[in-house]
């Protein structure tokens, strides 16, 4: 397993050319502040070859579980370590989805004040689906983050012809309004 910076990635069906799916798991830590989790939300952003969500159907989240295709999902209960988890599909996900987008936000956090910079950590792993081996995780994205209220926690593209995966970990001062505007997605 490969702990992973912002801004590194890693060629993941080059590697593993049998790999077909993939779980997207978010592990934080708000020690005491069980306000703060409460109302952490996770979400995933199905985008064409421009970084724009290919509708607001394309946005799954707690509301929508999965997008149009169904290769894309929240499970609704997690396993193991994680808070939240995301399972992928590869192998099915349709041509026009160049870009599965992981983002976490706090669901009313500028308006109490409140920001993903009190979390001590935040963790996304890529685990195999076939047998949940654990493949890559991104470093403690929790680290660099102060009053933001959302972050691009990393994304999973297509790149000639193989699926990669890519840290992000940037933060938003604006939330969710940020992101969905940066995405193109009506809220």
């Amino acid at each position: 397993m490969a702990t992973m910076k912002r801004g590194s990635n890693v060629a993941l069906t080059r590697e593993i050319p049998s790999l077909t799916g993939l779980v997207l798991g978010v592990r934080w830590d708000a020690g005491a502040e069980t306000a703060l989790t409460d109302n952490l939300v996770v979400a995933t952003i199905l985008c064409d070859e421009h970084s724009k969500a290919l509708s607001d159907e394309h946005f799954v989240f707690f509301n929508q579980l999965t997008e149009p295709s169904m290769t894309v999902s929240q499970l609704e209960k997690a396993m193991g370590p994680d808070a939240e988890q995301i399972e992928i599909q590869l192998d099915a996900v349709p041509p026009e989805v160049r870009r599965i987008v992981v983002v976490m936000y706090l669901n009313e956090g500028m308006g109490l004040r409140r920001s993903l910079g009190r979390l001590r950590e935040c963790v996304l792993r890529v685990l195999n689906l076939a047998d949940n081996a654990e493949l890559v995780r991104s470093e403690n994205l929790a680290s660099a983050l102060d009053g933001e209220t959302a972050m691009t926690l990393g994304e999973v593209y297509r790149h000639q012809g193989d699926w990669k995966f890519k840290v992000i970990g940037e933060g938003y001062s604006t939330g969710i309004a940020g992101l969905a505007k940066d995405y193109g997605i009506t809220l």
